[in-house]
């Protein structure tokens, strides 16, 4: 008998990423560490008014981890599953900040589960990145404010 290869660890990040933060960076780096690969999904959302285009959000994604290469940077527009199937994914990555994020996620993870199988894994926000959210930084680049302290660092906004 053959011995079986391992299939690779690969999670789905799913997200709008307008902009990507901080809090995004710190689940993708602590992620790594549990797959072998993630892919960083940028949702493609036609009732949400987007700050940034889609292309210049993969663009600015893929120019951060363009020397990480387990990690991939692709948008979808589909059922979240759907694309987790497409590209390999047997994981979804999720963060949380609070009691609020983990009824919603749990929902969302439950569904997921029952209808394709795919486990997500949810990493709770490092306490210091907690107050840090997309729509926040929106609103800051709204009202031309500098947004450095809550993005990573070489981003190019």
């Amino acid at each position: 008998m053959e011995p079986t290869v391992p299939q690779k660890r690969i999670a789905l990040f799913p997200g709008t990423f307008d902009p990507f933060t901080l809090g995004h960076e710190s689940l993708v780096r602590r992620g790594l560490t549990l797959m072998d690969e993630i892919v960083i999904a940028i949702g493609i959302n036609e009732a949400k008014k987007s700050y940034f285009t889609l292309e210049k959000r993969i663009g600015m994604i893929r120019d951060l981890y363009r020397d990480e290469p387990r990690v991939k940077v692709e948008s979808y527009n589909s059922l979240t599953i759907k694309f987790a199937e497409e590209v390999g994914a047997r994981f979804i990555l999720r963060g949380i900040r609070s009691v609020i994020d983990f009824e919603y996620e749990k929902t969302i993870a439950d569904m997921n589960r029952t209808i394709s199988g795919i486990e997500t894994f949810l990493l709770f926000t490092e306490p210091a990145l907690s107050h840090i959210s997309s729509s926040h930084v929106r609103e800051l680049l709204c009202y031309g404010q500098d947004v450095s302290n809550f993005i990573p660092p070489g981003m190019k906004i």
